[in-house]
């Protein structure tokens, strides 16, 4: 009998647990849903991707806080995606979750880094887009625009110097500034 009620106990506990984080995720989500716009529309026609690239989609933060996930919107949950680099942005298609859009001149820096929300790793594994979200001059917004980057682990990351080549060449030549790709993610420098 005793052997039972200690099950009861620790099953009763762990699920409150859960009921804990579950509550807490909702909470920050309902918080991140005030303070981040929405996240641009995928476009019904984007074109032909420029580079198309395989992998894992890791998480969306605040810029330069590596730890601070935004789960608002669907974004805070990890899963495979395919990243495609069109002529006016960065389509996110993740596998059975909402995708989004990062149109181009809402890109303010791409680099590599190491980690990002709880996924770390020995080397510069992760290809990090910087953008804007909510500067798109939709008047209607009542949010202002958030600075965010969103990391992505590719299955071959041989491909982050195109990325990173393609990416800064046209933010760069929009913006007609020098630009620099090294930053520090994850308390190192990448």
């Amino acid at each position: 009998m005793d052997r039972l009620l200690l099950t009861l106990l620790f099953v009763a506990l762990l699920v409150l647990c859960v009921y804990g984080m579950w509550k807490g995720w909702r909470r920050q989500a309902r918080a991140q849903s005030v303070r981040i716009p929405p996240f641009p529309e995928r476009p019904a026609e984007p074109g032909t991707p420029l580079l198309e690239t395989p992998g894992l989609y890791v998480a969306t933060t605040y810029a330069g806080h590596w730890q601070e996930r935004i789960v608002t919107r669907g974004a805070g949950l990890r899963g495979p995606a395919t990243l495609r680099l069109h002529d006016d942005g960065i389509d996110v298609d993740r596998d059975g979750m909402p995708g989004f859009w990062i149109p181009r001149e809402a890109v303010t820096g791409i680099a590599t880094g190491k980690g990002m929300a709880g996924k770390v790793m020995g080397t510069d594994s992760l290809l990090i887009v910087t953008w804007r979200a909510g500067e798109s001059g939709d008047e209607s917004r009542s949010a202002e625009a958030v600075e965010l980057d969103t990391g992505f682990r590719a299955d071959d990351r041989g491909v982050y110097p195109k990325w990173i080549t393609q990416v800064e060449r046209d933010t760069t030549a929009e913006a007609g500034v020098e630009r620099t790709t090294e930053r520090i993610v994850g308390g190192a420098q990448a």
